[in-house]
């Protein structure tokens, strides 16, 4: 997974009963590693935490959501609840990636506010000019 330069930031974020609440955790402890994130155990205990970027828990949020899996969808509602926003900064880099995204485009893919889509996409165009 390529970090963004402004994306040092990590976030951790318990899970628990991880592996009580989820079927096939084998295919979902996968999902999640693929991603770049870090799933540890909490010593002995039943909880597990994640450490990912904001980004990286954007995207297992969306993977988990495409799966045909209902267990996994309360991992997805923990990571949206306790997940750090994108920073103007970090919103910035995706749409310069992005040639030509859309407030609408911007808002799905991060799931920031329509102000903070809107500031963003004003911010390179009047920059472009």
């Amino acid at each position: 997974m390529k970090r963004f330069p402004h994306q040092t930031k990590t976030t951790t974020i318990t899970l628990p009963s991880f592996l009580r609440r989820v079927m096939k955790a084998y295919a979902i402890k996968a999902i999640i590693r693929d991603v770049g994130c870090d799933l540890a155990r909490i010593g002995r205990s039943r909880n597990w935490q994640l450490t990912a970027t904001p980004e990286e828990i954007h995207q297992v949020i969306s993977l988990i959501e495409s799966q045909d899996e209902e267990s996994w969808l309360w991992v997805a509602k923990k990571l949206k609840q306790d997940g750090q926003q994108f920073s103007h900064s970090l919103l910035l880099d995706i749409a310069k990636k992005n040639d030509g995204i859309t407030v609408n485009e911007l808002m799905a893919k991060t799931d920031c506010t329509v102000i903070q889509a809107r500031k963003v996409i004003d911010e390179i165009e009047w920059s472009e000019e």
